[in-house]
């Protein structure tokens, strides 16, 4: 046993279930858990997370007049007036289906406090942890048709970036695969079926020995129902949205043969099953030395994949019920630093959004090509502040964003304290 208390977290309970050898031969993932199309399919979200804060100017945001961009060219878009990092070519011919924001705001500019602030939209409290937008929409959009988890995060990343329940219980973190395509660890039988049986048989008696005279406990641990959940998981057939055997050779090289580019496949292929929210994590654009030479090998592996994942959700239908975000913590200074990197920047970044039925082609907000006098930021015109993004995102999914959820002290707290976007709602 992992932990000699019985409070155990749901990822406990899912180690333990998994390590026992509980799985089944799944078919072939035949049936859909949504087969709708088009709007009136449940709207799902999936956020291309950029660890370690990308650099605006070299992605979404192109200054070429500016002396510390001189590597940096614009490039045309299918977005009528918008221009984009050359580094970028492929999402050049995509961007007609998205939105760009350039003057996202935030007061946060240490990675731990900046990704707890744009997970969450809430600045980081000694008294209370709060849900990330991710887990929100997991709390408040359960679908029983769904067997594998609802909050999906994929890619290596650090804790401190990955969706988590907070206050609602870590029943609501995300469902983390370190390695996506790989094979799901612990996922088929090692044993015949009589012994798998007797297995089963033995766990419910230690289990059900174990709740006698700790009812109240064993049923707050919520052990019972992830064990349930675990072993529906296991058997359901929606698993193989997590495999990648019989995606062709093509897409997989057009996706990019990276972690990042599996993790965008599968993306696609849990919001053809109905999953309402998945984050593809991309680290590496913590440039503070080289920052050019770091966001071309990034942007190598960002752009095939993002471009593919918008391009497969239009091609089938999927994009006007599916909301892209492509997001990181803050982005980086306007000014090459003595190492030929950018340091952190929360004054002024930018985002990438679309789909879902949001506007497209619109360019919200600006900065200067400098973004500083001496050592003041100069700040972005029509500044958006985060919690009216995500206002604009639940709003989209039919999630009462200025709900008041009541935590475990009796505490109510909004889901999120922000409004929507007016130029997104359009």
């Amino acid at each position: 046993m992992p932990h000699s208390s019985i409070d155990w977290s749901r990822r406990d309970a899912l180690q333990v279930v998994l390590a026992s050898g509980v799985s089944f031969l799944l078919p072939a993932i035949e049936g859909r858990a949504v087969e709708k199309r088009g709007s009136e399919r449940p709207t799902s979200l999936i956020t291309l997370w950029m660890g370690g804060g990308a650099s605006q100017m070299d992605t979404w945001d192109p200054h070429p007049e500016s002396k510390n961009s001189e590597k940096i060219q614009a490039i045309k878009t299918t977005a009528p007036g918008l221009q984009i990092a050359h580094l970028l070519p492929q999402m050049a011919e995509q961007m007609q289906h998205l939105s760009v924001i350039r003057s996202l705001t935030s007061k946060e500019g240490d990675h731990e406090r900046g990704s707890y602030f744009v997970q969450t939209a809430y600045r980081p409290d000694p008294t209370v942890r709060h849900p990330s937008l991710s887990s929100i929409l997991n709390h408040e959009l359960p679908d029983p048709r769904i067997e594998i988890p609802n909050c999906v995060a994929l890619c290596d990343g650090p804790e401190f970036a990955a969706p988590r329940g907070g206050y609602l219980g870590d029943q609501y973190d995300a469902f983390r695969v370190f390695d996506p395509g790989q094979s799901l660890r612990n996922m088929r039988q090692g044993v015949d079926s009589s012994r798998q049986a007797r297995r089963m048989s033995n766990l419910d008696i230690v289990s059900k020995a174990f709740r006698q005279g700790r009812e109240a406990r064993v049923d707050k641990s919520l052990h019972d129902q992830n064990i349930n959940r675990a072993i529906s998981m296991m058997k359901s057939e929606q698993l193989k949205a997590f495999e990648l055997e019989n995606e062709a050779r093509e897409t997989l090289n057009r996706y990019g043969d990276t972690q990042f580019g599996r993790g965008c496949l599968i993306a696609r292929r849990l919001v053809e099953t109905g999953v309402r929210s998945i984050q593809v994590t991309l680290n590496g654009f913590d440039t503070h030395a080289n920052n050019y030479e770091g966001h071309v090998t990034q942007t190598r592996i960002l752009d095939p994949a993002f471009a593919s994942l918008v391009k497969d959700l239009v091609d089938r239908d999927l994009l006007a019920s599916t909301i892209i975000l492509c997001i990181g913590e803050f982005g980086r200074t306007p000014r090459i630093n003595p190492l030929g990197g950018r340091d952190h920047w929360p004054h002024g970044f930018s985002c990438v959004i679309g789909g879902g039925g949001l506007a497209a082609s619109r360019v919200i907000g600006s900065t200067t090509a400098d973004q500083q006098t001496d050592d003041k930021p100069i700040p972005p015109t029509s500044p958006i502040e985060i919690p009216n993004l995500y206002a604009t995102i639940l709003s989209r999914m039919g999630v009462e964003f200025g709900k008041e959820l009541i935590t475990p002290i009796g505490r109510p707290l909004k889901v999120c304290t922000g409004t929507p976007i007016e130029q997104l709602l359009g």
